[in-house]
This record gives C-alpha cells, structure tokens and sequence, in this order.
C-alpha cells in the first residue's frame, strides 16, 4: 500500500513521489503508474491540475484505490479541457477531499464500475464545452455520494444510469444549467437511497426541475430540501418508492407543476408518499401522463402531507391509478383534489377525511393549553401523528420553562426523551420547515429559537415581545420525527414563560 503525493507547485516528474518532498508535479506521473489495492494519490493543498485524471486500475472491495488530498490550505483543483476525473472499468475508488471546476465535460464520468463513492468534493462550473458537466455514472454498482456540493453544472448535476446499488447523503447541489438540466437525474436504477440533500433550482435557465426518478426499482427519497424548478420531485415511474419527509417548495412556471408527481413514462407500483410538506407551487402530487399511454399506477398512498399555499389542488389524478388519500393536512385556501369523472366513477382511488390547517392548529393549541393551563399559543402548522398503539417510534412532549433572565440563550434537546424500536431517532421536521444540515432558526411570539439535527435548540427570549405583559404567556413548536425506516411520530415543545418573575430578574440585574 503506498502513497503517491502530487504537487503542481513544487513537484517533479522525475521524482518517485512516494514522499512529500519527492512529489510528481502531473497527474499524468500518477497515470503512468499501475496503482494497486489500498494505494492513495493525494493532491497538495492549493494545486492545480490542468489535465483529466484517468483512472485504470482497481482496487479491492477491503482496500480501496484513495485520490485525496494533503497539507493545509485551499483543496486541490483538477481542471480540464475534457473531463475532470474519468474511470472505466476501475472498480472500489474512492474520491475525497478535493475541487473540480472549469472542466469541458463531467466533472467525474466512470462507467462498469462498481463501489465507488465520492466524498466531501466541491464541483463547479463543469461542462463548459458543450457536453454534460454532471457527477456521472453508467452501468454500475454501489454507487455513493455524500457531503459534497455542486454548484453551476452544465447539465444534471448527478446523473447515473442503470446503477445498482445508489447511495445520495447530506449533499448540496443548486443551480444546474442548461434547458433540459436537473440537480439529480436517476434513470432505470435500483437500491436507492436519496437522504438529506439539499437540491435547488432557483438561479438557472432550466425549463426542467430537481429530483427525476425513472423507472427507479426499491427507492426511499428521504429528508430533502427541494427548491425551485418547473417541479419538485419526478418519481414517474418505478417499483417500491418510499418519498417520506422531504420539504418541496417554489416550484412552477407551468400550469401543471407538481411537487411530486408520477404515472409517466413507465408504470408506478406501491408509492408510499407521506411526511413531506409541499408548499409554494401549483399542485401538491399530481398522477398524471401525457396522452394516454397504457401504463399501470397501482397501489398510490398518500397520508400525513401537508398541503400549504398551492395555486391549485393538494392532489390531481387525471389517469387511471389505485391508491388512497388520507390524513393529510391542507391549507384550507387549497382545493382538496382535481379529478376527471370518469376517473373518479372508476373508484379505485379512494379519498379520505384531512384536516386544514386550521384545524390541525386548533387541536395543537388546545393541547398545549390544557397542558400548561395557558392560553397564548402559538405554533406553526402541524403534522397529523399516527395513534400510539401502532407505533413503532413515539415522540414524547418536550417543555421549557422559562422564570428569570438569565442573559443567555436557555437550551434543551428534543429527542433525548423520544422513543423508537430500532434505536433510530432523526429530527425531520421543526415548525413547517424540514431540519437541513445547518440547523433551522424560527422566530416565535416570544423569542427565537434554533434547532440543530441531532436535536439540540436554545430559545432566546425577545425581551422586548413581553414588555407591557403579565403572568403566564407561552408558544410550541411541533417537531417531527422518523426512524428513518418509514415510521413518524410528531410533538411538540412548549415553551412556558412566567413574565412577572422574569422581569423582576430583569430588575435585579440591573441593580447590582
């Protein structure tokens, strides 16, 4: 196992690069090579390469060929007239640590490949002559992505096709060019895991959207943030395709723009769409297709949404399609459905009761009042919660109490008493908003409040909301959680303040 060190700056390629002080200066040294098992190639901090990296030789399944970096600074930069990093048939490699910009293609391309994942690397600017720029893979296996960022790729910024075995976790990827662009395209993949992902389409001159799967096999599309496109999520046709918890929002341009939307192109079999909050755009999930193709859209559900400032209805199914609606939660601005009557009149897809969100506040509010024996609460829109009998992850009440000022924030944790059979607990949901990898901070009637992902808040009080105020005010805040094995729970956390005490501590401190 040997590592080969490269430096653009200081480097030669008449040294043997098994030292930092007998570095290459090319990569085209490295290629020369025949890497084995358990090699690595690292890349000086603030060089850069203006040559395609190719990659020839595998590694194995237990010891990994590595390409990283070294020393402190800016990450290494491989630049190139064609594409940045390219592999065929180079199998367990792992790619980290490093930037790619400014190439003429993709940024990586490898196809027949198998166990490849690529971390912690920032793309930009690809694809500037003409061809794709994406993150690409074709007919491969075990393909993995996690904490990186894309940003101004020329075409999909992740495309893969026929890929078995995807993994998209904690990445970022915003603004995708090019008029047929995505920020993820998935086409007649399986295995899927597309989890944490912050995807955006608001800067772009695309006339496409965000997250495409096509005729995607075992799919669960989990704890995204989705902004902007002509839609949110194109699940259109696949097998087995779990969309739970994701936040989808500014999407349209077209009287047909979706959140999420299925029935094209292949057929659609046992969706389970629940958890997500769809807002800002034109329809909530639209089952649909173009002309009337005979493709079968067997076994939709679709339960525990929220529906909020849509142009048009929370649910259109304009095809033939079976499945059901329920318990979900619509913005009482909102229509509940679009259906044809020769749709509906074949009743196969059935409509449950929802509630608005309205109601879904009031019962909120209630709650917390009789829980604290306050009346001012206040609280964004809630997520209907599945009764505890049947639950196979519970989240428990969370409270803060607030007597004096303490000139600090005043922190908690709202996991730490929630409960769920596997041991899994992840924070999907804080207010309407989904919980991304920075935290979310909300402002509330009486402070602010800033949530982490592994649940830890500080409420800070806004000394200035209680002036004028007496006795006792509070405010909550639900929260949702997930297992991350398609189970929910939803709570909330009050938070009670005593205004009279905490003014005398107000007092207090200002005397001494």
């Amino acid at each position: 196992m040997t590592v080969y060190y490269v430096n653009s700056v200081t480097g030669s390629d008449s040294n043997n690069g098994t030292g930092e002080s007998s570095a290459f200066a090319t990569l085209a040294a490295v290629e020369a090579l025949r890497l084995n098992p358990g090699d690595s190639v690292l890349l000086a901090a603030g060089s850069v390469f203006n040559e395609q990296f190719d990659l020839k030789y595998s590694g194995s399944v237990s010891a990994p060929i590595t390409i990283g970096s070294y020393g402190i600074g800016e990450a290494p930069v491989i630049r190139s007239s064609n594409d940045g990093i390219h592999g065929s048939k180079a199998s367990n490699i792992v790619i980290e640590n490093i930037k790619i910009a400014d190439t003429g293609a993709n940024a990586i391309y490898a196809g027949n490949v198998s166990n490849w994942t690529v971390r912690n690397v920032e793309v930009s600017n690809t694809g500037l002559a003409g061809k794709p720029g994406s993150v690409s893979f074709q007919s491969s296996q075990n393909i993995t992505i996690e904490n990186s960022s894309l940003t101004g790729v020329h075409s999909d910024g992740i495309w893969m096709d026929k890929v078995k075995g995807v993994t998209l976790v904690n990445n970022t990827v915003t603004n995708s060019l090019g008029s047929a662009a995505d920020a993820i395209q998935l086409n007649d993949s399986s295995n899927i895991l597309v989890k944490d992902n912050h995807l955006e389409q608001t800067e772009t001159n695309s006339a496409k959207g965000v997250l495409v799967l096509i005729r995607a096999q075992n799919a669960l599309v989990e704890g995204n943030t989705l902004v902007g496109g002509g839609f949110g999520l194109s699940a259109q046709a696949g097998t087995n395709i779990a969309i739970h918890d994701n936040d989808i929002s500014g999407y349209g341009g077209y009287s047909w723009s979706y959140g999420i939307g299925l029935g094209d192109q292949g057929n659609a079999i046992n969706y389970d769409i629940s958890g997500n909050y769809l807002h800002g755009g034109v329809y909530g999930v639209l089952i649909s297709a173009i002309g009337n193709p005979a493709y079968i859209r067997e076994n939709i559900v679709i339960h525990d949404n929220v529906f909020d400032d849509l142009s048009s209805s929370a649910l259109k199914v304009d095809k033939p399609a079976s499945g059901s609606f329920y318990d979900n939660i619509i913005d009482s601005a909102v229509s509940t459905l679009t259906m044809p009557a020769t749709i509906a009149a074949q009743n196969t897809f059935s409509i449950g009761e929802s509630k608005t969100i309205e109601q879904a506040q009031a019962e909120l509010d209630s709650a917390a009042g009789s829980a604290t024996g306050d009346t001012q609460v206040s609280s964004p829109a809630p997520v209907a919660a599945v009764p505890a009998a049947t639950q196979k992850i519970v989240a428990v009440h969370d409270s803060l109490k607030i007597t004096e000022d303490t000139g600090s924030a005043f922190h908690g944790n709202l996991l730490e008493n929630d409960k769920a059979s596997n041991g899994t607990i992840l924070l999907r949901r804080f207010g309407d908003s989904a919980v991304d990898k920075y935290g979310l901070t909300l402002t509330g009637k009486y402070g602010v409040i800033h949530v982490e992902r592994d649940g830890d808040y500080s409420y800070t009080v806004d000394a200035a909301k209680l002036a004028g105020l007496s006795g006792k005010v509070s405010e909550s805040f639900l929260y949702k959680i997930s297992d991350g094995a398609s189970h929910i729970d939803a709570d909330s956390l009050s938070v009670s303040i005593n205004v009279d005490t905490f003014h005398s501590s107000q007092s207090s401190h200002m005397l001494s």
